[in-house]
């Protein structure tokens, strides 16, 4: 096989007409389609349905990040608006810090219509709990902007919560309207830091995860902040050519032994659920190179699946370590660190070529064309499944994207 890195982007495109994309969720979660790919056959039935196609007593992975209201707005005393998007914390730089922070914080952001804005000081007036404030933005270096509001009772959360905006995706091509605060959030959703949903779980409700849990199947969570590069698009010919984003991800200890319990092995629920568990393999295999690796050194590098050792190719490196070793030794290194949970970021990219250690069925919703996360669709059903399933999809009737239908995949 060719390498990822020479995959062409335009041999992952297929036709998705604007009607297909569901710009507003089902008014019941549950109601969704479920398309089931399992060991090649297709077919479906609604997403109220899961438990029972899932192995009695097996492991379900999801991620439990939040999405936060990471669009702020300021207008200039000429009048241009100028938007302000909230990527990642920069001091303090924990996610969990950054939402306790009171008076001021930095933040990586985007800012829209940059132009009108180089240099300067913009101000507008907040109300937090009955409280008028004046929140101040400054452009720093880069993409820093520092914020500040001068009151030492009011956290950062407070103020989003209070003038912030929910980003929606830009391909649903419509404003945030007040029924997304509830609906493009998932229903087990606890830790603020992303700035989209990962929309596999929007499908769950209370009767799903009770149903689950009557079929003796059990749940575990992790994060991982979704960041704005979610949605880049791919522009380069090749994969080669395109940067995987950094994504900040947070795995309790008892993930870990859930995973070692279960051989290794899940369901993850979608994509950054994937990339977070497959992550944990190689960050296995760091600790297992370097039993004094730090948090920064555990960091999962964007082709670091690709780049065997000593010239073994991947299949090679898999008899070598296994998921059992990998999870073994994270175990090992949180023990001698005195940690409860796992604190690093991966750049990980999943592409056909890739060979799965620990997911082995996985729930998504259905992608862009010539996306990464399409790409990581074909890589775990192989060849041209991806076609397969896609085409079936469309001939269906099935709803596309975020608020779109969900698949359950069974390679």
């Amino acid at each position: 096989m060719k390498s990822p890195k020479d995959i062409q982007i335009a041999d992952f495109a297929y036709d998705l007409p604007d009607e297909r994309i569901a710009k507003y969720p089902l008014a019941e979660r549950d109601a969704s389609k479920l398309l089931i790919y399992d060991h090649g056959t297709i077919s479906h039935r609604h997403f109220r349905d899961l438990p029972e196609l899932l192995p009695t007593g097996s492991l379900l992975v999801m991620n439990n990040t939040r999405v936060i209201q990471a669009r702020l707005h300021f207008r200039k005393e000429t009048g241009a608006l100028i938007e302000v998007f909230c990527l990642e914390p920069a001091e303090p730089h924990d996610y969990v810090l950054m939402f306790q922070q009171t008076g001021q914080c930095t933040w990586h952001c985007l800012v829209g219509n940059s132009k009108k804005w180089k240099a300067g000081v913009l101000t507008r007036e907040i109300k937090v709990d009955g409280r008028v404030l004046t929140l101040t933005v400054e452009r720093g270096d880069a993409d820093l902007i520092r914020f500040s509001w001068g009151h030492e009772e009011v956290t950062w959360a407070q103020v989003l919560d209070a003038c912030g905006e929910l980003p929606i995706p830009p391909y649903l091509n419509r404003k945030t309207e007040a029924s997304d605060l509830r609906t493009y959030q998932t229903v087990y959703s606890k830790v603020k830091g992303s700035v989209a949903a990962p929309t596999a779980g929007l499908h769950f409700t209370p009767a799903v995860l009770a149903a689950l849990d009557d079929r003796g199947i059990q749940r575990a969570e992790l994060t991982l902040h979704v960041g704005a590069g979610t949605f880049k698009p791919v522009k380069s010919e090749r994969i080669e050519g395109h940067e995987m984003h950094s994504e900040w991800i947070y795995v309790p200890r008892s993930v870990v032994e859930a995973l070692l319990h279960h051989g290794g092995e899940c369901t993850a629920v979608g994509t950054t659920s994937v990339r977070t568990l497959e992550s944990l393999y190689y960050i296995g295999k760091k600790i297992l190179a370097n039993p004094e690796a730090t948090e920064e050194d555990l960091k999962v590098h964007q082709w670091e699946p690709y780049e065997s050792d000593e010239g073994r190719t991947m299949e090679e490196e898999c008899v070598r370590h296994s998921s059992m070793d990998s999870l073994r030794a994270i175990l090992g290194w949180m023990d001698r660190h005195h940690l409860d949970a796992l604190h690093t970021s991966t750049q990980i990219i999943i592409a056909p070529g890739y060979h799965y250690h620990i997911v082995r069925r996985m729930i998504t919703n259905f992608h862009q064309p010539q996306s990464t996360l399409l790409l990581l669709v074909s890589a775990f059903v192989g060849g041209e499944h991806w076609r397969d399933i896609y085409r079936y999809a469309l001939d269906h009737d099935f709803r596309f994207l975020s608020y779109g239908d969900s698949s359950l995949l069974i390679p």
